[in-house]
């Protein structure tokens, strides 16, 4: 992890700019590392950039490993030939400042299909840059495009209603089934390639220009997803039904009185111990392809984990169960060594999940909205961090916009803020906490997006506990102004958290 002051912005991929009603890989997203570096910023933060299916979640995605088709930019695939301008122009209109994710599905999967159609017609299944990725990646994508295209022929059902036969993976099954679908794999394992190929020019494009990307782990996957489907051993399920006989969430919480209920399958830490933790490797292995610095999400969940039984509507009524996070650990950095991991800690944290913590010299994040709520001992308050090594933020993901959340604070609660503040000033909340966040001891900084935008609730990312109308928003082109540029860059400077290599 960053051992000096640093700073960066959190922006997911989803959220940037362009004319096809989603953020993609495309030119916007160079303009936006252009805008990070500009402002002597270090670091763009992502969610996962997983397939998602119902809800849109990056956090309920159909594999650990594949990369989001939505994500793919079709101008890209324009200059390859692949697409004509004239498919392009014929596009609908789409929503400026959020994502039509219905829209965007039924727009841009054809494109790609007939990108993928010409692709094969002009011969380029033998290309040797795709075989070349379909070797090095088999042991998960040729999982991963029989999978969906399993989905496809099941009306996209979840892999425990198909046939016993296939959803269980008896051998005939596979063969059977990879034969007869065999052009919707191909499909498949092209998007992919087309997907890490934009991927890592643009991370390669972010490195140069002194971005590091730091990406998230999503510590549960979803149960309709390959890696249940392929590797069923290693999750708690009652192998008649294919459900889970425990599932993930938290308990009651500063989110939700009721906890939260996300329904994943939690894992079989004794068979994943058995293979010295292969399947959690081989995934951290594979995003380090791709980014630079992990957020390890639900940290907590590695030392210990909330397991609620089957057939509960709520997660009031779980329990914590421990993980081999140790041992976990010490296996990861054997086979892999130091690696640049962050915990989110945040939540129900126990000393023993800060021990596990620190044993590994891991940063965790400080939330600032978190820090007036209770009294001066409050560990998210500034004065209060006893350890650089940990990563400040105004708000996260999961968190209102910061003048969201002050907007919604009750008379008592914002004199609250200000009398810690001393006064809001011109500039507003969102600068006042932006300064206060930049000016801590923490070595990392990271700021939504939103909040140097100085948005308000309806830009906010997403409502825990709350299935659908989130991960939607999106930022104008006009953001990346050399004004908020110059702002940012100062601040930056004044706080000590320029490039190095950067004078003024």
């Amino acid at each position: 992890m960053l051992d000096f002051r640093a700073s960066g912005v959190l922006l997911h991929p989803t959220s940037l700019p362009s004319r096809f009603g989603i953020g993609d890989l495309g030119g916007n997203a160079y303009q936006f590392i252009d805008f990070l570096a500009n402002s002597d910023q270090q670091i763009w933060q992502i969610l996962p950039i997983g397939p998602t299916g119902y809800g849109n979640s990056p956090y309920l995605s159909y594999s650990a490993l594949a990369g989001n088709p939505l994500l793919i930019s079709p101008e890209i695939l324009q200059g390859q030939g692949l697409l004509t301008t004239e498919e392009l122009d014929r596009l609908p209109d789409f929503p400026v400042d959020h994502v039509d994710f219905g829209s965007v599905i039924d727009s841009k999967m054809p494109l790609l299909r007939l990108a993928s159609d010409r692709f094969k017609e002009q011969g380029s299944e033998t290309d040797k840059e795709f075989q070349r990725f379909c070797d090095g990646q088999n042991d998960w994508l040729s999982d991963y495009a029989l999978f969906m295209s399993l989905k496809k022929v099941h009306n996209n059902a979840s892999w425990n209603q198909w046939s016993q036969d296939i959803a269980y993976r008896q051998p005939q099954a596979m063969v059977k089934w990879a034969n007869e679908l065999a052009d919707e794999i191909f499909f498949h394992k092209f998007v992919q390639y087309q997907f890490f190929s934009q991927w890592k020019n643009l991370k390669h494009y972010a490195n140069q220009k002194g971005v590091k990307i730091f990406g998230d782990i999503p510590i549960y996957v979803a149960h309709d997803s390959v890696d249940v489907w392929a590797h069923n051993k290693i999750f708690c399920l009652d192998q008649k039904t294919g459900e889970a006989t425990l599932m993930a969430g938290v308990p009651p919480d500063y989110f939700s009185a009721t906890g939260q209920l996300w329904g994943n399958p939690v894992y079989n830490w004794e068979e994943l111990a058995k293979t010295d933790f292969k399947w959690w490797i081989r995934r951290v292995e594979g995003i380090l392809e791709y980014v630079d610095i992990i957020r390890i999400d639900h940290f907590r969940g590695l030392q210990a984990y909330w397991a609620v039984p089957q057939g509960a509507d709520t997660a009031m009524d779980g329990t914590w169960l421990e993980a081999p996070g140790d041992e976990f650990f010490q296996q990861l950095e054997k086979q892999l060594g130091k690696l640049p991991i962050v915990a989110e800690d945040l939540g129900v944290i126990t000393p023993e999940v800060e021990a596990l913590r620190d044993k590994f010299g891991f940063p965790g994040m400080k939330i600032i909205q978190f820090a007036f709520d209770s009294d001066r001992d409050n560990g998210f308050l500034p004065y209060n961090y006893t350890d650089r090594n940990c990563v400040v933020y105004t708000g996260s993901h999961d968190n209102n916009t910061t003048v969201g959340w002050y907007e919604q604070r009750s008379p008592e609660d914002k004199a609250k803020v200000i009398d810690y503040l001393g006064c809001i000033g011109q500039d507003g909340i969102h600068w006042a906490l932006i300064r206060m966040a930049l000016a801590s001891v923490g070595n990392t900084v990271v700021l939504p997006f939103q909040d140097i935008l100085g948005l308000g609730t309806d830009a906010k990312m997403n409502t825990p506990a709350q299935p659908t109308g989130n991960w939607s928003w999106r930022c104008r082109v006009e953001a990346f102004n050399d004004e908020l540029s110059g702002r940012l860059r100062h601040l930056t400077y004044l706080y000590g958290r320029t490039p190095v290599n950067i004078e003024h």
